[in-house]
């Protein structure tokens, strides 16, 4: 009965610890292939910016070309959100999109009306978007 229970609240635990972040804006582009090519385009041509919001020891290990790292769960997220420029179009990304999704809503909060989630690292790759790697 006991080692029942203990059973019971690890996976209790291990639930809560893995919650998807549901999204309260709108502005969630699924990749693809021809979403890549666009948002590719528009950043590399400096008319949108694309944000990375995971650690700074994730974007090190790898992320894409052309992303600034602005991390969600750092105390000055806000601030340095702050000082993106509201006439672009923004595109946050993370490793599963749940950071992105919690991201795209604060900086709708915050007024940023172009912010678009684009989900995670591994689905942008797959669909072509470049991804710059820390050598070994």
């Amino acid at each position: 009965m006991i080692a029942a229970l203990m059973l019971a609240s690890l996976r209790l635990a291990a639930q809560e610890k893995h919650t998807v972040y549901v999204q309260k804006s709108p502005n969630k582009i699924v990749p693809s292939a021809e979403n890549a090519k666009i948002i590719i385009t528009e950043v590399g041509k400096g008319k949108a910016l694309l944000i990375d919001v995971r650690t700074p020891d994730e974007y090190q290990k790898e992320h894409l070309k052309y992303a600034r790292n602005i991390d969600i769960r750092s105390a000055g997220f806000a601030d340095q959100v702050k000082k993106l420029s509201k006439d672009k179009r923004i595109y946050l990304y993370c490793h599963s999109g749940n950071r992105s999704g919690k991201a795209t809503d604060s900086l709708q909060t915050l007024g940023y009306r172009q912010s678009y989630n684009i989900g995670a690292l591994d689905s942008l790759a797959k669909y072509g978007f470049p991804v710059e790697k820390k050598e070994p």
